[in-house]
């Protein structure tokens, strides 16, 4: 076994931490008894070897030694390798791509010919997958269809393989992977696309298996979206049904291996658990697959959704939230009544589905209003018990949000799922157990629901984020949630005013201060100013720019009532950073409402050789300003020529609203609409201050209306506040649309 792996010179190759010469020992870990060895080699394998997907030197001198292990029968876990093997040989690149590097971690970059000859080297080896098929270790079977798929040179023979293959096993998940496998050929060989299609219809009519049938149509929706039945919502709807009440109980929780401390390890472990307990795991991933056939079909995924969330099993509701979430993501629609079904799952006694709901509703903002009463009622059921733990500290982690929400504010997941999941779908790894007995709900829980509630607006959150700043620790999430109560909330001013007194001016400040600066904010809780100023005068050199102009924010949202601060105010407005001296300027205007200090200063910050983000600073505090700035126009006009979107988007806001003319400033938002979706909520809220003036604007505000996906949708990744600043870019576009009709009569 192995044979020849000592004459292969390693030291000489390279992986994704420095020489190559650990491989050989990774690569007889694979074939090793010991199951620990072997998930420790994959692992190593995994973040070495292939890191990330890269295809390094000694990726393609592991290929015909990985290629010997597979067709060893004595060589446990080869399922593990196909999947390695498949991985690293199914990339595929277009023509442009072949001829340049692709960039790794550490600056280097790697030949994209290495994919390329990667996919060669496996191609020509992969008939050892084809007696795979049949082999007795059921997992190298699960793992066999995909790789011949992806891999081997003859798709029509594999094609063939796999239906006759289809018609002899019996294992479930095996036999749903043939099929999977099937679709994939039809998607990457046009030439046998009809035909294959055809086949998915005929198998997902005569199967006798509904689990089958399901794949099937999912495979074909897949390969053939254009040819999507009419009637896919109850023939689906119907599959789910007949599958939950042929499958029987779960298997329970049992894991099928030891713990291992390897991220493999603690990913398959992640798996197992969301699937303990399950009759049908599977269907999760079928109906993923239908729902990304079926795209722009939202009214019809959305009756799939409603279904599922009716459905007496538990897990079909869970993975209807999984699916909405990924929906709602992407797509504008009419969720009203899956939002309120959501909600009801917040009173089901499985925790895990609780957490799943009240991770999906934290993230609806105003559109989880109808589940309002289903949030208010839980927190009403579960208030907290002493010694509960908290999720996140307030001041720890980052300060900065990774998705572009509030800086120190919440991060949301990547996959469109609730938070916490690894792709596996809703709760997992934020399961918890229930406090205080059935049916009540945990902190991580309680806290998710509490800023779902907050975030939809809804005034009955207020009692409740009071008792949540009593305790030891709080979600920064929460302090962030209190923007939309409005002046229902101003009774939280002195338990946020207690709490920032009791921040240390250390190197911590900003994490620990930025969240309650902006709550005080937030509620105008001017009564907290000594406290604001304490850490406006206290910072530490640490980030100390980011506390000041945290608190110079504060501070200008207390206006005329944080008089005590102009001395301080006076004194940064010469400070050197930009953000600083604009906020100091923004604030000492809230303050005084003098421009003759204040206009100076931010028209040296608009001087076009300085960076963008600081005459953007400048722009932004000169527009909220309003007319009182006109004598900056002249500085501001230079900016709309800028080679930067957003220093135009900013000087042209600020323009309009300095001078209540929109000759030269509407033509730059137009312009900039087009160019950089991520700037039409800013344009469309000026827009809508103009009114009649920006009538030229209406067919622009119609067609974003009229768009079915989220203006700022990204494809594998989303942001907490992604569907909240589409909702509110649909709500500036229809308030400016109805002022230029009023405007017209």
């Amino acid at each position: 076994m192995l044979t020849g792996i000592e004459e292969v010179d390693w030291a000489s190759l390279g992986h994704a931490y420095g020489p190559a010469d650990d491989v050989p020992e990774l690569l007889r870990g694979l074939a090793s008894a010991d199951p620990a060895e072997r998930e420790a080699a994959l692992d190593g394998m995994y973040g070495a070897v292939h890191h990330q997907g890269d295809v390094y030197d000694s990726t393609l001198a592991c290929i015909p030694f990985l290629l010997e292990l597979v067709a060893d029968p004595g060589v446990r876990d080869r399922g593990c390798i196909v999947e390695l093997l498949t991985s690293i040989g199914g990339i595929e690149l277009d023509d442009e791509e072949e001829m340049t590097e692709h960039p790794c971690d550490d600056g280097e970059f790697i030949p994209a010919a290495n994919y390329a000859m990667a996919a060669a080297a496996i191609a020509a080896g992969s008939d050892v997958f084809l007696g795979l098929v049949a082999d007795p270790d059921p997992e190298v079977r699960l793992a066999a269809p995909c790789a011949l798929a992806s891999l081997h040179p003859e798709p029509s023979l594999v094609l063939t393989l796999l239906r006759e293959r289809l018609t002899v096993e019996r294992d479930t998940e095996v036999r749903l992977a043939l099929v999977a496998a099937v679709g994939q050929i039809a998607l990457r060989h046009a030439s046998l696309r009809a035909e294959t299609v055809d086949w998915l219809g005929w198998l997902a009519r005569a199967a006798q298996d509904p689990g089958l049938r399901l794949a099937a149509l999912a495979q074909q929706a897949r390969c053939a979206p254009g040819e999507i039945s009419d009637d896919v919502v109850p023939w689906v709807t119907a599959l789910l049904e007949e599958i939950r009440t042929t499958s029987g109980s779960g298997a329970g929780g049992e894991t099928l291996r030891g713990a291992a401390p390897t991220f493999i390890g603690q990913v398959r472990e992640l798996l197992e658990e969301h699937a303990a307990g399950r009759p049908a795991p599977w269907t999760e991933e079928l109906l993923r697959t239908l729902h990304a056939a079926l795209d722009d079909r939202v009214d019809d995924r959305i009756a799939l959704i409603l279904a599922q969330l009716r459905s007496p099993d538990r897990w079909q509701r869970s993975d209807a939230i999984w699916l909405c979430g990924g929906l709602i993501r992407v797509w504008r629609g009419r969720y009203e009544e899956v939002v309120r079904l959501v909600g009801d799952q917040l009173h089901d006694p499985e925790p895990r589905l609780r957490e799943a709901a009240a991770s999906f509703l934290e993230r609806l903002f105003e559109l989880g209003a109808p589940a309002a009463d289903a949030l208010a009622a839980r927190l009403a059921q579960s208030p907290p018990g002493p010694g509960e733990g908290s999720d996140i500290g307030l001041g720890d982690g980052p300060g900065i949000g990774l998705d572009g929400g509030p800086v120190g504010g919440p991060v949301g997941g990547l996959d469109g799922g609730p938070v916490g999941g690894i792709g596996a779908g809703p709760g997992t790894g934020l399961g918890t157990s229930p406090v205080g007995g059935p049916g009540a709900v945990g902190r991580s829980g309680r806290d998710g629901a509490l800023i779902a509630l907050a975030r939809a607006g809804d005034v009955r959150a207020v009692p409740l984020l009071a008792r949540a700043l009593e305790e030891d620790e709080v979600r920064r999430e929460l302090l962030y949630a209190t923007d939309g109560l409005g002046p229902a909330a101003a009774g939280l001013a002195p338990l946020l005013r207690r709490r920032l007194a009791r921040v240390g001016l250390d190197e911590r400040l900003y994490d620990r201060a930025a969240p309650l600066l902006h709550a005080l904010a937030a509620v105008r809780g001017a009564q907290a100013l000594p406290e604001v100023l304490r850490i406006l005068r206290g910072a530490p050199a640490n980030r100390r720019d980011r506390v000041r102009e945290a608190a110079l924010r504060t501070l200008a949202a207390f206006g005329p009532a944080a008089r005590e601060a102009v001395p301080d105010l006076r004194a940064l407005l010469a400070d050197g950073s930009a953000a600083v001296s604009t906020a100091a300027a923004g604030a000492l205007w809230a303050v005084e409402e003098d421009p003759a200090e204040v206009l100076p200063v931010l028209e040296r910050w608009l001087r076009p050789d300085l960076p963008g983000a600081d005459r953007c600073a400048a722009a932004r505090v000169l527009g909220g300003i309003g007319p009182s700035a006109v004598a900056a126009a002249p500085a501001l006009r230079p900016a709309l020529g800028s080679r930067d979107l957003w220093v135009r988007v900013r000087a042209a806001a600020a323009l309009w609203r300095v001078t209540g003319e929109t000759e030269e400033a509407l033509p730059v938002l137009l312009a900039a609409w087009e160019e950089d979706r991520h700037a039409r909520v800013d344009i469309a809220e000026c827009l809508a201050e103009m009114g009649p003036a920006a009538s030229e604007a209406q067919l622009v505000l119609l067609t974003e209306l009229t768009r079915r996906r989220r203006h700022n949708a990204r494809e594998g990744a989303s942001g907490t506040y992604d569907i909240h600043l589409d909702e509110k870019l649909l709500t500036l576009c229809r308030a400016a649309l109805a002022r230029m009709e009023r405007g017209a009569y």
